[in-house]
């Protein structure tokens, strides 16, 4: 069974490698390299994969997933600048694909062993990535 929680969260990042030119970063980022950043609403989901607990009917309860997003996601990056105020950005470049990982990774050491878990992150409407720690 395949259970999801949803969440929102607000952030703002720059798409772009100190070790480059400011040319290959337009070239390989584009606008998302522009040096004062720009923001977008992401919509996280948090898939959990678990047997049907018979006492409950539950596979997890949904509250407790809430709580996990809110305490390791929502607090962390809501209306953060991605790379000036989060530490888990100092060395990644907080592509989608960057923030799905360590979304995951939070959640991972949080949640019990017996679960699987998917993250999938909208960027945008048509932007989404999903990472399930391979």
């Amino acid at each position: 069974m395949r259970v999801c929680r949803r969440a929102n969260f607000n952030a703002a990042h720059r798409l772009f490698r100190a070790d480059w030119s400011d040319e290959k970063n337009q070239t390989i980022f584009g606008k998302c390299n522009n040096p004062n950043f720009h923001g977008h609403n992401y919509t996280l989901e948090v898939w959990i994969d678990g047997n049907i607990d018979p006492e409950t009917g539950y596979v997890i309860d949904l509250k407790i997933v809430k709580d996990l997003i809110k305490s390791e996601i929502e607090e962390r990056f809501d209306h953060r600048n991605l790379n000036l105020d989060c530490p888990e950005f100092d060395d990644l470049i907080p592509t989608a694909e960057n923030i799905s990982v360590v979304c995951f990774n939070l959640l991972r050491t949080k949640l019990d062993s017996k679960y699987s878990l998917t993250i999938r992150l909208w960027e945008t409407e048509n932007n989404i990535v999903e990472y399930s720690g391979q």
